[in-house]
């Protein structure tokens, strides 16, 4: 399953990286990936036009997109719109960090799991 996380490099400088958690067949469940620890829940609600400037995660989670898109852009200039059903590994914890926004003006809506 596919995984795009944001993370900083020693200079602080934030990044993208797509990776790929491990599934495995579980018999008629499907796959599934091992248990992954978390440590909360937390459920996000941005309204229309939301636009957040230059912010550092306040801890390692995922952000798990339920409604609307996000524009994230991290620091060494890349941007990406994330969909509902994708799911981004913030880590960017210090450093510049990362800036987002709502691309299409419509409200998001967004589960995130803190690790």
């Amino acid at each position: 399953m596919l995984i795009t996380r944001i993370y900083a490099d020693p200079d602080g400088s934030s990044h993208f990286e797509d990776t790929q958690i491990e599934t495995t067949p579980s018999g008629p469940l499907g796959l599934m990936s091992a248990p992954l620890p978390l440590s909360s829940m937390v459920l996000r609600e941005n309204e229309p036009g939301y636009d957040f400037p230059w912010h550092v995660a306040p801890c390692r989670q995922y952000i798990v997109m339920l409604e609307g898109l996000v524009e994230i852009t991290v620091s060494d200039g890349e941007t990406r719109v994330f969909a509902p059903g994708s799911i981004v590994l913030v880590e960017d914890t210090f450093g510049r960090g990362h800036a987002s926004r709502s691309p299409d003006g419509k409200r998001r809506r967004s589960l995130f799991l803190r690790v």
